[in-house]
């Protein structure tokens, strides 16, 4: 890949929605940036689906007496989640940065799936 393509697969991790549809509208030819594009996306809605699903498992939880007490022991997981979530944030900003195409762990395979073409 020459130097010039990886800005906009650094973009999607900077500045994460105008990056995705500047990258989406305008650099679809660029595979690095698709990729990392696809990478960027799977990171925003694993760490969404923890937060909702939470929140879906915080709101049950509420109307069973003395259980809120669980939920909120819960939400340490969508901390761990979102410091989970940084660590892969620069892991993919790295990664964008040297022009390499990795999955990041536990959902980057997941994301390589997504149907952005």
């Amino acid at each position: 890949m020459n130097g010039p393509s990886r800005l906009p697969a650094v973009s999607v991790y900077l500045v994460p929605v105008v990056g995705w549809l500047y990258v989406f509208f305008f650099q679809r030819k660029n595979t690095l940036a698709v990729y990392h594009l696809r990478q960027a996306v799977g990171l925003f809605l694993f760490l969404v689906g923890v937060l909702v699903g939470w929140a879906v498992v915080a709101w049950v939880l509420a109307w069973i007496p003395y259980m809120v007490v669980l939920s909120m022991a819960l939400f340490t997981l969508v901390i761990a989640a979102c410091l989970y979530g940084v660590v892969a944030w620069i892991l993919g900003l790295v990664n964008a940065l040297q022009e390499r195409a990795a999955p990041l762990p536990w959902f980057g395979r997941w994301a390589d799936r997504l149907p952005i073409k």
